[in-house]
């Protein structure tokens, strides 16, 4: 096994994306990738995969994007435009190894500037390799993501139950059962705040240390949270939660894009605090799981964001706004057949993403010992 000194100008070259504005964009099947990932699709690409992406402005600054397929890399990063021979998923996980954000250039928004990361110092291997490497750190990464994808599969079933029965009212029973002005008979037009509690206050004593998450936590995709963007604080945050309940983002673009989380992560009785864009969201006569399908649905979350204030980029929902926001709720033995049905869909899902956790943990050890050298394939 053959490892040389270099300095990141010899591993690859880099430039910096290309402008796209959301006017500009086309529909399309290509990604757009910009600092934190992947935001979205356009009609074509600008350069050609599989490619590498890092972050180069905001947030997300170093943040490091493998892309298996053409793509526009937008201009808050920067892009791979040559491996110079080098495996580019062996360049991807290299380079996630590093802490590129310490070189920000910039003042007062951070900054990464290729000529500052041309000159950093590190080892890397043959070709050869770099490919076996590679295919030992993307064999986690197979099982990761087939582990997300069913995720995705069993939300979307809780979904579309909860669609079916209480959105196009095709509940079962519905044949028999009368409608009169959008509501069948037995059921009760009910405010949200009857329902479910918004913002439930939770008591933590002076000085406890409990979970933090941030909003980077939260998934654009689905239900899951990532709690390696988590953190112990002992000064909590007032948004505090408990396992069964719903965090739903608050912020533009946040919400817009679809962050919601479930929380099914926390140790029984275990509070923990989130960011303040966070609106909680914790059933009161209904479910945790009719709580959660019920915020994903359209309605929901139109009147979210049309209470939203402040200022242009940065408007937040008014948790008022669920005040008096109404549905149609059903009798409570409907209720308890919607909650049989998909608990145990709930319940797989946590098993799932307990195993994506563990997956992440154990390819997090190898990654840096496989960089380095430390470990021989």
């Amino acid at each position: 096994m053959t490892w040389r000194t270099g300095t990141m100008g010899d591993l690859v070259a880099l430039q910096r994306g290309h402008d796209l504005t959301e006017a500009d964009r086309k529909p399309g099947d290509v990604p757009v990738v910009g600092a934190a990932g992947p935001n979205g699709f356009h009609s074509q690409p600008r350069a050609t995969g599989p490619g590498v992406v890092v972050g180069r402005s905001g947030g997300s600054i170093g943040k490091v994007t493998y892309v298996p397929c053409d793509f526009w890399p937008h201009n808050t990063c920067l892009y791979v435009t040559d491996f110079k021979g080098n495996h580019p998923r062996f360049v991807a996980y290299l380079l996630s190894t590093l802490n590129l954000a310490q070189l920000n250039s910039g003042a007062a928004q951070p900054s990464l500037n290729r000529n500052f990361v041309y000159p950093v110092n590190l080892r890397f291997p043959d070709p050869t390799e770099q490919h076996r490497i590679a295919s030992i750190l993307s064999a986690y990464d197979g099982l990761i993501e087939n582990n997300r994808r069913r995720i995705q599969l069993l939300e979307q079933a809780a979904r579309l139950l909860y669609k079916e029965w209480f959105v196009h009212l095709r509940f079962p029973g519905h044949e028999h059962v009368k409608i009169t002005a959008g509501v069948p008979e037995g059921w009760e037009r009910r405010t949200i705040p009857d329902i479910i509690e918004v913002n439930p206050k939770e008591i933590v004593s002076k000085g406890t240390a409990i979970r933090y998450l941030p909003m980077a936590g939260l998934s654009t995709s689905g239900m899951t949270v990532d709690l390696r963007e988590s953190e112990i604080r002992t000064k909590p945050t007032s948004v505090r939660y408990r396992n069964g309940d719903v965090l739903l983002a608050r912020i533009t673009p946040c919400l817009e894009n679809g962050k919601t989380g479930f929380v099914n992560f926390l140790a029984p009785d275990e509070i923990a605090c989130g960011s303040t864009e966070f609106i909680v969201l914790r059933g009161r006569f209904v479910s945790q799981y009719f709580t959660y399908c019920l915020s994903r649905t359209h309605d929901f979350r139109e009147t979210a964001i049309k209470s939203m204030i402040g200022s242009s980029g940065r408007q937040r929902v008014q948790p008022s706004c669920f005040d008096d926001y109404m549905i149609g709720l059903a009798p409570r033995f409907l209720l308890d057949q919607f909650d049989e049905a998909v608990a145990p869909i709930f319940h797989q899902i946590g098993i799932l993403m307990i195993q994506v956790r563990r997956l992440i943990e154990a390819r997090d050890i190898f990654l840096p010992r496989l960089m380095n050298g430390e470990i021989e394939t």
